[in-house]
């Protein structure tokens, strides 16, 4: 099984450069405003001419009205909608029926009661993603650099098709791929050397404790 490898949060053409070039299969851009990754969706637009259709694009909102959404996809056209707030199954299927466009839904982790929030979602959703709960005090639904019990996700139905995320790192991956054996990662804050700034050689870095994970693994 091909892993599925995420870096969102981008906003600099040296960091999708290192990012694709690396092996990532979707680059993630953040519409969100109190994040630290926030752009704009025309800065959003010229970022994907580097992409040049290399990896899947993704629109992440935290509770986008249908304006937002449609501004993101004029200007972006991604690949992929990640729905990262409280969104409700109906507006997953609002969203898809509306753009076309396979959906994300993020949900914020901690136990495995947690896991159970999914239900409604399935046959909706197109995909999950599988996030730490924020810290208390944290306004972001995301990329805060903690993560949850990793070994709670092989008890998840086989056929369900989701991404890990939540305080990933080059340290941290080997475990994380050894204990879940996700079909998909995500990482943000695991590759920053400030909140937001992205660091090409921290990608790099992460990127190759990745391959050193696989070839244990094989």
């Amino acid at each position: 099984m091909t892993l599925d490898i995420k870096i969102c949060g981008l906003s600099t053409p040296e960091a999708i450069r290192a990012a694709i070039d690396g092996g990532g299969s979707h680059v993630g851009f953040i519409f969100f405003a109190k994040s630290p990754r926030n752009i704009a969706p025309a800065h959003a637009r010229e970022l994907k001419k580097v992409v040049d259709g290399r990896a899947k694009t993704v629109a992440v909102v935290v509770d986008a009205d249908d304006a937002f959404l449609d501004e993101i996809v004029a200007e972006l056209s991604p690949d992929i909608v990640q729905l990262h707030g409280k969104e409700t199954p109906e507006r997953v299927a609002e969203v898809k029926a509306r753009y076309g466009r396979p959906v994300m839904k993020a949900f914020s982790i901690s136990e495995a009661a947690d896991l159970a929030k999914i239900e409604p979602f399935r046959g909706v959703a197109d995909r999950f993603l599988f996030d730490a709960k924020p810290p208390k005090g944290s306004e972001l639904p995301g990329g805060n650099g903690v993560s949850f019990d990793w070994r709670l996700l092989p008890a998840l139905d086989p056929g369900i098709d989701y991404m890990l995320s939540g305080g990933l790192n080059a340290a941290n991956i080997g475990d994380a791929l050894r204990l879940s054996n996700p079909p998909g990662i995500d990482i943000s804050s695991g590759v920053e050397s400030a909140p937001g700034i992205k660091d090409t050689a921290l990608i790099e870095e992460f990127f190759k404790a990745v391959r050193t994970a696989q070839a244990m693994a094989a």
